[in-house]
This record gives structure tokens, sequence and C-alpha cells, in this order.
């Protein structure tokens, strides 16, 4: 073939590729806009809350460290001034969790407000999207510190433990955020250097101290998400290392001992809430694949392993969800992700008909991906 024709070849490939991108933005753009910039107009007068608006007399940590409890985790009734004691699946609704429900208010502020920009190009919406992210990360009176040692704490046991790292995705569409508005140019660059600062000594301390080691180890949904927030935020500050590792841990640890033959993942399965962690699961599992453009034979199987339960729930051949079975399925992420890397048509037009803006704060909270047009633009 000649340099001509392959060169042309290229051309027609590389366009068309960037066409069905810019195809894939329009058409959510348009299905999600109404709703997305009626909430960026009722988030314009909304100020910021930080971890220092809310404190907790059963933290052992200051005023600027996060500090959540474990949400399944209740008292002894055979002594209720004791340890507390674990049952599985069940959410304590006294537990303390102020900290993660401003996290989620932030990093649902921020990514509607950058969603609305791109939309719009309405500079208003970015500009308060900046607003809160200084004051989590630049401002000294309401900034969090970065770590999370006092995160799914127990009474009577624990001050913060390794699975309180999963809180942190809530992160991930802020950290995408900040990618989009840093290139657009809204803010300084001494605002850039203290934002990356902030992330860079998270990832210190998620990658290096024993909590941090602990849930990377994890063999389930929370060594998945270990991944997936490390890999968003090494990405803000271009930690090419840690994306290097991130991405290799993904295609040989994760994938091989999560997943069996049919795409489902065991260990979520035995779960109280097997349907609902299998899809929160593999939604963290496409988030991954998409920061960095894998496309893998496995998750392609995984993704037809729950399809069918997602377009018809009732099919579902396992025992159902002790909590928020009535809930699922929503929007999936892993259904629009699924589609960009493996066109399959059916997934998109199942994603287009699901409920896109959950309002139960379990969903949400369970839910990596709020904000496709970040992802996708």
């Amino acid at each position: 073939m000649k340099l001509k024709n392959i060169i042309t070849l290229l051309f027609l490939i590389f366009s068309t590729h960037v066409y069905c991108q810019i195809d894939l933005f329009d058409k959510v753009s348009q299905l999600l806009k109404k709703e997305v910039i009626m909430e960026a107009k009722k988030n314009l007068s909304e100020l910021p809350k930080t971890v220092t608006s809310y404190h907790s007399i059963r933290s052992a940590g200051g005023l600027h460290d996060f500090f959540s409890e474990g949400d399944y985790w209740w008292p002894d009734s055979l002594s209720p001034n004791g340890p507390y004691i674990q049952k599985d699946g069940l959410t304590n609704p006294d537990n303390f969790i102020a900290h993660r429900k401003a996290m989620i208010r932030f990093s649902k502020i921020v990514a509607n407000q950058t969603s609305a920009y791109l939309i719009t190009g309405n500079t208003i919406y970015a500009k308060q999207a900046i607003k809160h992210i200084k004051a989590w990360f630049v401002d000294t009176n309401t900034m969090m510190n970065p770590s999370l040692l006092y995160a799914q704490a127990i009474k009577g046991k624990v001050t913060g433990r390794g699975v309180g790292i999963i809180d942190m995705i809530q992160m991930i569409e802020v950290a995408k955020s900040i990618e989009i508005l840093e290139k657009k140019g809204f803010m300084t660059m001494a605002e850039i250097t203290q934002i990356h600062k902030w992330f860079s000594n998270y990832l210190i301390w998620v990658t290096t101290h024993p909590y941090g080691i602990d849930e990377r180890n994890a063999k389930n949904n929370h060594g998945t998400c270990w991944v997936m927030q490390v890999s968003a935020f090494a990405k803000l500050v271009n930690d090419t290392t840690l994306l290097n590792y991130c991405k290799d841990r993904f295609i040989k640890v994760i994938l091989p001992s999560q997943m069996d033959e049919r795409g489902a993942f065991p260990l979520e399965l035995k779960r109280t809430k097997p349907y609902g962690y299998s899809l929160f699961n593999l939604d963290a599992v496409m988030t991954i694949a998409h920061i960095y453009n894998i496309k893998h034979p496995s998750l392609k199987k995984s993704i037809e392993f729950m399809y069918p339960y997602v377009q018809d729930k009732t099919t579902w051949p396992y025992p159902k969800d002790v909590m928020y079975w009535d809930e699922w399925p929503i929007a999936a992420p892993f259904l629009l992700f699924g589609y960009q890397k493996f066109n399959e048509s059916s997934w998109l037009k199942t994603w287009e008909k699901l409920n896109h803006f959950p309002t139960n704060e379990e969903v949400i909270r369970n839910l990596p991906i709020r904000n496709p047009l970040i992802w996708i633009k």
C-alpha cells in the first residue's frame, strides 16, 4: 500500500473515532442538559461546606480531619455501652456520616457545575466550582487534611480503618473536574500548585500507610476502588509512576483475581447486597478501564454477565439485596463506558432509559460516576 493511501486510511479512522466521541457527547448532553443546568443554577447560591463545618465528639481526629463511622456497626443490645457489633448490609442511621455527606455534596456541586460549563460555556458555573474547590484544598481555615486516618471508625473498637479509604471515591469526579477547569485557565498557578500538592500528599499517605496498604490488598470492591481513586488522583498530578503501577495492577491482579470465567464477581455475590455490590464493582472496573483506555476481553464478558439483570432485574438468580433492592438499577456508568469501548448500541439505549438523577443517598454514595459529561468530553 502506498504511503499516501496509508495516511488517508489513518485519517479516516481517526476522524471517524473523533466524530463518534463528539456525537456521543452531544447525545448525552442533550439527554442530561435540562436537569444538569437546573441543578447548576440552584447550586450557584450554595456556600462551601467542608469537614470543618461538622464535628463528632467520637472522632479521634481534629477539626480538619475527615471522620466517618462504619455503616454496618450497631450498639450491642446485650451491652448498650460496649463496643458496637456488626450487621452486614444493614446501615445504622445513627452513625456519624456528616463528613461523607459533605464530601458527596462537594463532589456533586463541583462536577455538576463543570458539566453545566461544558454544556453552556457560561463561566459563572466554572467559577462557582472553583469556589468550593478552594475551600476544600486551599483555604487553611476550611481545608481537609489529606488523609483518611479516622474513616469508618467503630465505637469501642478502632478510631479508623483501611476500609474507610473507600469514602474517597467521592473525590474522583472532583479531580476530573479540576483537570478540566485547570486546562481552561480558571485557576492561578499558586492555586493549582496547592491543589496538586494536596492530592500528591494524599497519594503518599494512601500508598504508604498501613490502612492504604490493607485497602490496596483487599480482594473485593475495596481493592478495585483503591486502584480507581489512586488512578484518578495520579492522573491529575501526572504521577506516571503511580499510573503505571495501577494500570499494571488492574490488568494483572484486579481482573484475574476478582472475576470468574462468566465475568461475575464471586466475592460481591456472597454479600448480603449481591446485586448492588456487583453493579458497584463493575462501575469501578469500567471507570479504571476508561481512565487508561483499556479494552480487555474480560471487561466485555463482565458487562455481558450483568447486562441482562439490568435490563430485567426480575431475572436475577441470586438473593435479593437486604436493603435498597427497589432503588437499583440506575444509569450505570459501566453501560456508557462499555458502549464507548465495544460499540454495543443496546448498552447505550438501556443506559439512556434508566434513572440518571437518583435521589436515594445510599444509591448516590455507591455511584462513582454521576456526571458522565466530564468523562466523555
